[in-house]
């Protein structure tokens, strides 16, 4: 009998590994993980865009700075 409740503990520890630590990494790897890389990639772009635009405002910005409309209105 004490064999038998040995055994029993074991396999009742390998399934709790199991389902609480092998499940979820699968999940993760095999579902997660390639969602998270796509959506990782268009906040890189994302970024990237926005510092462009930032620059070009900036640039524009300084040519209005350069043009003096002072001239123009009374």
């Amino acid at each position: 009998m004490r064999r038998n409740a040995f055994i029993g503990g074991l396999i009742k520890i390998l399934l709790y590994v199991l389902f609480l630590v092998v499940v979820p990494y699968w999940v993760y790897t095999t579902y997660l993980a390639p969602v998270l890389e796509s959506t990782m990639e268009a906040v890189n772009q994302i970024q990237g865009t926005g510092a462009q635009v930032q620059t070009q405002f900036s640039g524009l910005q300084e040519m209005l700075n350069k043009f003096d409309l002072s001239q123009y209105i009374e």
